[in-house]
């Protein structure tokens, strides 16, 4: 039986921080808004493709060298810095503070596993006032390999010094889920992102809306 997790680790691009105001500087660069989407999708496949082929690759490298793929080589490095740089001032989905305060309102340590950097994830959460909820932040840098194997939340699980069973990741990606549910984790999706869970992948444990419903579900599991 699925338990009430002691700990929740919050995936972070797009589960906790919103790229939408990212658009308008693809449209100061000549790219069509609807570019974005693309971008991302391309960065999560180049990250796992390098981490399929035994290596790996810094979010900021692979960001950057999937603007001038989509582009068709056209951006040139102000061009890249200028839509990058727009990380620095994103801000945090609606759901994410109430959904944050829930668990810790319960008691529930948090943490934070993503594919970006520690340093661009620990400004972020300053940015945001999210950083008074997390106590660890744990970029998959340190484990060489982008999500979703599992062995990179078995590393996280290592670094938290919790158990599988006792631990909960967090995310608006299926995958993400998917992979942690292989590691042995719970699992909390909101279908905000993406609307649907592909057929293909483990179900997570709780399924909602958004985060706040994700938050409460995993509040009810039994202790």
């Amino acid at each position: 039986m699925t338990a009430r997790p002691g700990r929740v680790v919050f995936d972070v691009v797009e589960t906790l921080m919103a790229l939408e105001p990212l658009r308008q500087r693809f449209s100061a660069v000549g790219l069509a808004p609807e570019t974005l989407e693309r971008w991302f999708d391309r960065v999560l496949r180049d990250g796992m493709a390098l981490s399929l082929a035994g290596d790996y690759e810094p979010f900021p490298r692979v960001a950057a060298a999937a603007l001038r793929t989509l582009s068709g080589g056209r951006l040139g490095e102000s061009d890249v810095e200028h839509v990058l740089s727009g990380f620095g001032e994103l801000r945090a989905h609606p759901d994410a503070d109430p959904a944050m305060r829930a668990l810790a309102d319960a008691g529930v340590p948090m943490a934070c596993l993503t594919n970006g950097t520690e340093q661009a994830t620990t400004a972020f959460l300053a940015r945001t006032g999210l950083d008074r909820y997390v106590d660890v932040v744990i970029s998959v840098a340190d484990a060489g390999s982008w999500k979703p194997p599992a062995h990179v939340y078995r590393y996280a699980l290592d670094r938290l010094g919790t158990l599988p069973a006792r631990t909960a990741l967090v995310a608006v990606h299926a995958f993400d889920c998917h992979g942690a549910k292989r590691a042995g984790l719970t699992t909390g999706w909101a279908s905000r992102l993406e609307g649907h869970y592909p057929e293909i992948f483990t179900r997570a444990d709780v399924e909602e809306d958004d985060l706040v419903g994700v938050a409460r579900g995993l509040l009810a599991l039994p202790e």
